[in-house]
């Protein structure tokens, strides 16, 4: 299945929105995400955003808003900790503000991620 090149508009979005958070950016399968410490918190993905909570946040987002699904990149490959935005929230600067805010802390929150070496990537370790 061909993926869809995420928008300007989109982009520029979830850019604008992440700079008061201070954060990496790097690009995941040609698509926006964002780090601290080298842990993913927030992405573009074709026309949505996403966002890494820990499960007391993504409980409380499942109640606020009810049709949000977990970030599901590829078919039964689900993103644990991770949950779509729905419109409502990056259609409201201030919901989205909130719900990247609350992923940033989150991820500050992780021990840094350790890079690994070319060699243990071609093994699988």
């Amino acid at each position: 299945m061909k993926w869809k090149k995420v928008s300007p508009e989109l982009t520029g979005l979830l850019e604008r929105a992440i700079v008061p958070l201070g954060a990496d950016k790097r690009m995941m399968f040609g698509c926006p995400v964002y780090t601290v410490n080298s842990n993913m918190f927030a992405g573009a993905h074709q026309d949505s955003l996403f966002v890494r909570l820990p499960e007391s946040d993504r409980q409380e987002f499942r109640a606020q808003y009810p049709d949000a699904r977990p970030f599901e990149p590829m078919a039964g490959r689900v993103m644990k900790e991770y949950m779509l935005l729905p419109e409502d929230v990056y259609n409201n600067p201030e919901a989205l503000h909130q719900w990247l805010r609350r992923g940033h802390v989150y991820a500050l929150s992780l021990p840094p991620k350790q890079r690994k070496s070319r060699a243990a990537k071609r093994s699988g370790v």
